[in-house]
């Protein structure tokens, strides 16, 4: 049986946890929502809300950036995992396309986002920015930390179900799926290769900025 401390370190870790999701949750909820979502620009929200997740990350867990050290087969994972992804993706599109009336307007709507903002200027701020941050908060923290609290298998279920959850204001059936499915993927190489973070990081990245600007679906 768990000690005292240990139980107290476990209620502390799963406090902390439940305040940063629950802030990312707010975050979202205003960037995709349709009452907040009109009255702000999404890039300006998603940078601040990536810095906000990546402090988050790192005042509740001071090691995550020394937990995974990394290796120049990172890239290469990475790009693999991201063009593996794209492909799913398109894939994906084609079929939904063909079965569901909805699937290709809410896409279209998922790449209106973009509105008139540079493609370089986008392409910096998922590459550089937005990307990692989403995975060092949600899979180097968020399951890292479930996964501590009960079990590996539990822990990226539930960051599963709250990674594709926090999406949901959008109310756009397509974004909601496209999270759940780059976040089972994501999920489960973390949940298996935790050591290979890095190379989740870079992937998230590189999909970012292939699916949304370089080579969008």
């Amino acid at each position: 049986m768990p000690s005292d401390t240990s139980r107290t370190r476990q209620g502390g870790d799963a406090g902390k946890a439940a305040a940063a999701v629950g802030t990312a949750a707010v975050l979202w909820f205003i960037m995709f929502s349709p009452w907040t979502a009109p009255h702000i620009n999404f890039w300006a929200a998603m940078s601040c809300s990536a810095v906000i997740l990546t402090a988050s990350a790192v005042i509740f867990s001071p090691g995550i950036l020394k937990t995974a050290r990394m290796k120049a087969s990172d890239f290469l994972l990475g790009a693999g995992i991201a063009a593996v992804l794209w492909t799913v993706f398109w894939a994906g599109d084609k079929i939904s396309s063909a079965v569901f009336g909805f699937a290709r307007p809410q896409v279209e709507l998922i790449y209106g986002i973009k509105g008139n903002t540079s493609p370089w200027l986008l392409s910096a701020l998922l590459l550089l920015l937005i990307g990692p941050a989403e995975e060092l908060f949600w899979r180097g923290y968020v399951q890292k930390t479930l996964s501590g609290i009960w079990n590996p298998d539990k822990g990226a279920a539930a960051t599963l179900a709250l990674y594709s959850l926090v999406h949901v204001p959008s109310g756009n059936f397509m974004l909601v799926a496209a999270a759940f499915t780059a976040g089972l993927v994501w999920g489960l190489i973390y949940r298996f290769f935790p050591e290979r973070l890095w190379a989740i990081v870079i992937s998230h990245a590189l999909w970012d900025a292939a699916v949304f600007v370089w080579f969008p679906i």
